[in-house]
């Protein structure tokens, strides 16, 4: 019969032996829970700011022309800088230009049924 092989060495100390360590773990957690908890990332809901109104009077073919236009200038300004990056950072870019394309598309969507192009 053959010997049993010797298990592997592995360290015994638990996070929690000494206050270092239990500090250590602490901080890793709390830094693990930032970034892989959806819900804490969304605790907080979305508040647009008043620093900047659109005007009151603004009719809706006005406003929905202007928001097209930005979204176009977007789209073009995002796929300009994705060109001269390379990697996850030019996809990632490219997936943004590709939501605001998304949006154009909707307003101008939005914008021929305001005012029929017949």
């Amino acid at each position: 019969m053959s010997p049993l092989p010797e298990p592997p060495v592995t360290d015994p100390a638990s996070p929690y032996v000494s206050p270092h360590s239990r500090k250590l773990h602490d901080a890793a957690e709390r830094a693990l829970d930032h970034y892989l908890l959806p819900a804490a990332i969304m605790a907080e809901p979305y508040t647009a700011s008043t620093l900047f109104m659109v005007n009151p009077q603004s009719d809706a073919e006005s406003l929905l022309t202007n928001a097209s236009g930005s979204l176009a200038s977007a789209t073009v300004m995002l796929g300009n800088f994705a060109g001269v990056l390379e990697g996850s950072n030019r996809q990632t870019l490219l997936g943004i230009a590709q939501v605001v394309m998304l949006g154009e598309l909707a307003v101008n969507k939005a914008l021929d049924l305001v005012v029929p192009t017949d």
